[in-house]
């Protein structure tokens, strides 16, 4: 359709700093005439497009230009604005109020004025989080190595990676690398990072697999299904964690029967130990003892 091919025009314009007709001819399989008069009648719309002949020359839209407000949507131009703001919360440089100037006044209004919508990223360590996400997007920006001390369950250890991303999951950030002491991919928290720096040495970027890039299995790897009952008293804690389905309510013993599959045993055992006394597990059997073996050593702390 002519008016797709007209957008379609427009992007590429917008996209590339310059094109040819006979680029863009072959690009949507039309002729160069054909081409010659969408780009009348996208000067007609308002929209400027200069021609330069010669040896590097080609079509471009007029320096300074700014996008019409009719090329992207309201609801489109809340939802960039929306993860605009949410990157923000992090970010040593704030982009939102720069990028609003760049669109008409009213458009700007009408954004400002109704999303409703506030997504803050920042945790209560603000101000070392967006130094550490600043200093890592350079080093990946530049293909540099960073170090860091890591804490973890298994004890303290001193890291060196090739960093690829910076990811926002399971409400925490993290920072995705290739780490050269264990010789493999690793996600590493950043609240349990310190000592960071940008060794300024640079590193050649791998190739990275679709199943490395999976990294829900650098955190969950078991495949635990608990059965427990829960105190009444906290019914509001289990839905607010997995939802009304995950629990029934037994007549006999007038506590709530929870069911749900988990995939890391430590957090589990974390998890369980946070209800006190308000949970009894029936199920797994193993986790019943290692439960009661905490339970012990938390008791001997108080003799």
């Amino acid at each position: 359709m002519k008016i797709d091919r007209l957008i379609g025009i427009i992007t590429i314009l917008l996209q590339k700093e310059k094109t040819t007709i006979s680029q863009l001819a072959e690009r949507f399989e039309v002729s160069s005439r054909t081409i010659q008069r969408d780009i009348d009648h996208i000067c007609k719309a308002g929209i400027p497009i200069v021609s330069m002949q010669g040896y590097g020359g080609g079509l471009s839209i007029a320096e300074g230009y700014k996008i019409n407000q009719t090329i992207l949507t309201q609801e489109e131009l809340s939802a960039i604005f929306m993860g605009l703001k949410s990157a923000d919360s992090v970010s040593k440089y704030t982009y939102t109020q720069s990028l609003m100037e760049k669109f008409a006044y009213k458009k700007r209004a009408v954004l400002s004025g109704h999303n409703r919508i506030i997504i803050d990223l920042a945790s209560f360590y603000q101000v070392s989080l967006t130094e550490k996400i600043e200093l890592i997007k350079q080093a990946i920006n530049n293909q540099e190595l960073i170090k860091f001390q890591y804490y973890s369950e298994k004890g303290e250890s001193e890291r060196t990676i090739e960093p690829y991303f910076i990811i926002f999951r399971w409400s925490a950030w993290y920072v995705y690398g290739y780490c050269l002491t264990k010789e493999d991919y690793r996600l590493f928290k950043l609240n349990r990072l310190s000592k960071l720096q940008n060794l300024k040495t640079s590193y050649e970027e791998r190739v990275i697999s679709e199943k490395e890039l999976d990294f829900d299995h650098y955190i969950w790897s078991d495949d635990i299904k608990l059965t427990a009952l829960f105190d009444i008293s906290v019914k509001y804690r289990l839905i607010d964690e997995y939802g009304p389905e995950c629990i029934t309510f037994d007549n006999q013993s007038g506590k709530l029967i929870f069911e749900n599959n988990f995939t890391n045993r430590n957090y589990l055992l974390q998890w369980i130990l946070s209800y006190g006394d308000a949970v009894k597990v029936i199920e797994p059997l193993d986790l019943m003892d290692e439960i009661c073996l905490n339970a012990k050593n938390i008791l001997n702390q108080y003799k």
